[in-house]
């Protein structure tokens, strides 16, 4: 696969992305929803105001409507996967070490996408792409570069 555009990865990668932060917001705002409007429902209960759960269900869903949308997903995604990262570490790798034993695989794959989406950006198909904050690397005015997402290191 190389970043020329001519292959498959190279040509479709920035709406690959798109698609990886679009999906990945939206299966995540889920969570933020079932832990504060109890939508959809689960056997979790209504975390009590304040609590390191409601503030991280408001993180979740906040913060993934914007990621949905694309908007201000560069910061939006960095603080997310921090969230994550804290959520792993608190919650789920004192029960194991193993991450499939202590259910913290979902946090970690989340953590690590949304620093994706932190570093490479939103995707052509955002609001922050409209409004011209989708650069991967430098200032608003550099040029375009088509090896962003390219497998090559030469």
């Amino acid at each position: 696969m190389t970043g020329g555009g001519g292959t498959f990865g190279g040509r479709f990668a920035p709406q690959a992305l798109s698609l990886l932060r679009i999906v990945a917001a939206l299966i995540f705002l889920l969570h933020g929803s079932a832990k504060l409007l109890g939508f959809p429902a689960t056997e979790m209960p209504m975390p009590p105001v304040g609590s390191f759960i409601w503030v991280g269900g408001l993180l979740e869903l906040v913060g993934g409507l914007l990621l949905l949308a694309g908007l201000l997903s560069r910061p939006v995604a960095f603080i997310l996967s921090g969230e994550m990262a804290v959520a792993y570490w608190m919650f789920h790798a004192p029960q194991s070490t193993f991450p499939l034993a202590n259910g913290g695989d979902a946090a970690i794959l989340y953590c690590f996408v949304f620093l994706l989406i932190a570093a490479a950006g939103p995707g052509p198909w955002s609001v922050d792409a409209a409004l011209g904050r989708n650069r991967a690397v430098g200032r608003r005015d550099d040029p375009p570069r088509d090896d962003l997402m390219s497998d090559e290191t030469g």
